[in-house]
């Protein structure tokens, strides 16, 4: 039996899309869903951009207002960042997603080390402080349907050499088992993006050590801006290597593709680069078999680090960063 019903029957036709009715190939790690299935990926009543399309309209700022809707009406995952209340807040969300009829999509990102001390740097103390968190975020999705996007970079970083990978691949093999431990849950491992580590070998094996088999499969391009048409190659290459494995894509920011080649080793490549548009609508009809999904993981809008002219720092909202994605 193949994941990509299952995912289907535990977010039923999201947003803009239902599950495609092709016939997928086997995957190696079948897991399906005992929560009632839900209609859609949740969104976010709060957001950032909700509030922005409020005050626009205030300001007679229709148009881009209108514009800023298409990100506001759109279903984008929820971060968990740090231990700021974070069980407190993965049961609001679940709640407020179980109410709504929908199921939502979070992503974990606190292992320790985590971003290698870039612009995102932080994460938990330690190892043990790390597994506590992960506990708390599990239990706090338990009876729920989710989608959880685990550790964006995490195994990348640890193909880069800057973070040692014993201790970090057996964290995520932990993580991923704490939250399958819940039938509704469903955990995609993140793999980096198709401009990054080239070499799926090693993608391949690392993912693997860090325990994908357990997983529902892997994640792409997580606030990155490469193409559907890239993602979906490099993933099936990874996918061979992993005996099918599944997996999903995010496309919030890849809809004019990345910056130019030439700055592709250079931090204005993927850290708010210019003339960069919303992608595809997230939905669970991707048309490629071994393509869960197509998410917004990335927030549009949300900075990646104070980099180039007028960025605030990584994670704060930018508005008119925001406004480019949605005209681009």
């Amino acid at each position: 039996m193949s994941k990509l019903p299952a995912l289907c029957a535990l977010v039923g036709i999201a947003l803009l899309g239902g599950c495609s009715g092709s016939s997928p190939q086997p995957a190696p790690v079948q897991s399906e869903s005992a929560v009632t299935p839900t209609g859609v990926f949740f969104v976010e009543p709060d957001a950032p951009a909700v509030e922005q399309v409020v005050r626009w309209e205030g300001e007679g700022r229709a148009g881009d207002a209108a514009a800023m809707r298409r990100i506001a009406e759109a279903p984008t995952a929820v971060w968990f960042a740090d231990g700021a209340a974070h069980v407190e807040r993965a049961q609001a969300l679940v709640a407020a997603a179980r109410a709504a009829g929908t199921t939502p999509v979070l992503v974990a990102y606190n292992v320790p080390q985590r971003d290698c001390g870039g612009h995102s740097g932080g994460g938990a103390a330690d190892a043990d402080e790390y597994r506590a968190w992960i506990a708390g975020l599990a239990g706090a999705l338990r009876g729920s349907p989710a989608v959880v996007i685990l550790e964006p970079d995490a195994v990348t970083h640890v193909l880069q050499g800057c973070v040692p990978g014993a201790e970090r691949f057996a964290l995520l093999d932990e993580a991923i088992r704490a939250f399958k431990q819940e039938p509704g849950i469903r955990v995609y491992l993140d793999g980096g993006n198709p401009g990054w580590v080239r070499d799926v070998d090693r993608v391949a094996d690392a993912l693997r050590r860090a325990g994908v088999e357990r997983a529902d499969g892997f994640s792409l391009n997580v606030a990155n801006f490469e193409t559907v048409e890239a993602n979906v190659g490099y993933g099936e290459e990874i996918s061979r290597r992993l005996g099918g494995a599944h997996f999903v894509i995010d496309t919030s920011r890849n809809g004019n593709g990345p910056a130019s080649v030439d700055a592709r080793n250079a931090e204005g490549h993927w850290c708010n680069p210019a003339g960069r548009a919303l992608g595809p609508a997230p939905t669970t009809e991707t048309g490629h078999p071994l393509v869960d999904a197509y998410l917004w993981v990335k927030r549009p809008g949300e900075s990646d680090g104070a980099c180039g002219e007028g960025a605030p720092p990584a994670g704060q909202w930018w508005p008119e960063y925001a406004l480019g994605l949605a005209t681009n």
